[in-house]
């Protein structure tokens, strides 16, 4: 059974704090206003923030950018165009990757990579 994830915004408070970072300083960062962080922080917005922004908090924070744009509802941008330049294949892989652990995914990955380098 896996853990259960903590809500975006709670997890965004929970890493500016131990970074050390004041709620305005954070809101600076990261180019929005101390009440719309405040609110995404309490959960209180009714859309996540945009994935750039999403981006640009885990930049600051140093975390995985993925991560935190799948924490928040996203998903990165670059990914339908993958899918739609493969639609039978990378949703047939998706579905095969399913149910996969961590560290199968992790070593699906590696093995994509070298056969991409093969390839060229």
């Amino acid at each position: 059974m896996s853990k259960k994830q903590p809500a975006f915004g709670e997890f965004i408070r929970e890493k500016r704090l131990a970074k050390g970072h004041s709620l305005r300083k954070f809101a600076e960062l990261i180019d929005v206003s101390p009440t719309y962080l405040s609110l995404v922080e309490q959960g209180k917005v009714e859309r996540p923030p945009t994935v750039e922004r999403v981006r640009r908090m885990a930049e600051v924070l140093g975390e995985n950018p993925d991560e935190l744009i799948s924490l928040a509802g996203r998903m990165p941008e670059d990914l339908p165009g993958i899918i739609q330049n493969e639609p039978t294949e990378m949703p047939e892989l998706l579905r095969a990757a399913k149910g996969l652990t961590a560290d199968q995914l992790k070593a699906l990955a590696e093995h994509a990579k070298r056969l991409q380098k093969e390839g060229q």
